[in-house]
């Protein structure tokens, strides 16, 4: 298994092995830019999240995120449980889980801390484990860079916190939290997206999810829509947000996957703890310090050269 092979998104592996033909007008668009425009979909719909914190709880948004994800995409692939064996619906809900864990934690992580700062501990999680897969001297050094990295956000980065204090502990819990779960989601997939076709694992792994976060979620979701002025429009929002993570997302990047090798893919999200600092300073006007930017610059580094000098 190779450092490019870990290193993707969760949504690689079923979207590379079962996705179906392509064609139209997607055909024309290159797929680098489809890869490019699902990283800013990604971090558009994060970035929009937060505003919905303060009605819902990060709990009642999050529930209603992946509960209107969950519905469409059951309803578009419409899974089909029966025959299949104990431990590939084990696998599913272990998935269900780990993304139960990995949305709720992240959430928690960029309502505390700058989506840059949140998405750079996140991005450890699949690049530990493509690490943790390599037998190579030089992985050991972008070990060290992306942990020196870490250092300079969690250690010396400063005007992280809503009054421009230090980073708030709790977030910084969250965002390793995020990142752990991010490393079983990626394991997880592999298996799933080997025992299901196209997208049918995913969608149950989101029902589940769903179903996990309902004790931490639904009481916030009604209270927030209850008392909420509008309570159609609030919803109308969620699903909105839904779409942007990660229903739509994930059809670019199964489009993407068709056409360009898995290698390059990785090469490009490896600047999505980048993107997440621009849409942050973009959408939420958070502007990094130096030593920020200098702790998310070497774990892209380290997550290029990790990608680059991987081997098959």
């Amino acid at each position: 298994m190779s450092t490019a092979d870990l290193a993707a998104p969760a949504a690689v592996t079923p979207a590379t092995s079962t996705a179906p033909p392509h064609g139209g007008r997607s055909a024309r668009v290159p797929a680098p830019l489809l890869c490019v425009v699902a990283m800013f979909t990604v971090q558009l719909g994060i970035a929009l999240s937060k505003p919905l914190f303060g009605q819902l709880g990060v709990g009642g948004a999050t529930f209603l995120r992946i509960s209107f994800a969950a519905v469409l995409l059951l309803a578009l692939t419409r899974p089909k449980l029966r025959g299949r064996s104990a431990r590939d619906l084990g696998a599913t809900a272990l998935l269900g889980a780990a993304s139960a864990g990995m949305t709720l934690l992240f959430a928690g992580a960029v309502d505390r801390l700058p989506m840059g700062t949140a998405a750079t501990i996140e991005f450890l999680g699949p690049l530990a484990v493509a690490l943790a897969f390599s037998r190579r001297l030089p992985h050991l050094l972008w070990a060290l860079l992306a942990g020196g990295g870490v250092a300079l956000l969690t250690l010396l980065g400063e005007g992280g916190g809503e009054h421009g204090g230090g980073l708030d502990p709790v977030g910084l819990l969250c965002a390793f939290g995020a990142a752990a779960c991010y490393a079983g989601y990626i394991l997880l997939t592999d298996k799933v997206g080997a025992a299901f076709q196209g997208f049918q694992g995913l969608a149950v792994s989101m029902a589940v999810g769903a179903v996990l976060l309902a004790p931490v979620g639904l009481g916030g979701a009604w209270s927030g829509l209850s008392s909420a002025g509008s309570p159609w429009l609030l919803l109308l929002a969620s699903a909105g947000v839904a779409l942007l993570l990660p229903v739509i997302p994930y059809a670019l990047e199964m489009t993407a996957l068709r056409r360009m090798p898995q290698r390059v893919f990785s090469v490009l999200v490896s600047l999505e703890p980048a993107v997440s600092a621009l849409m942050g300073l973009l959408v939420l006007g958070q502007l990094l310090g130096a030593v920020q930017l200098a702790g998310i610059a070497c774990v892209v580094a380290a997550s290029l050269g990790a990608t680059l000098t991987g081997r098959h």
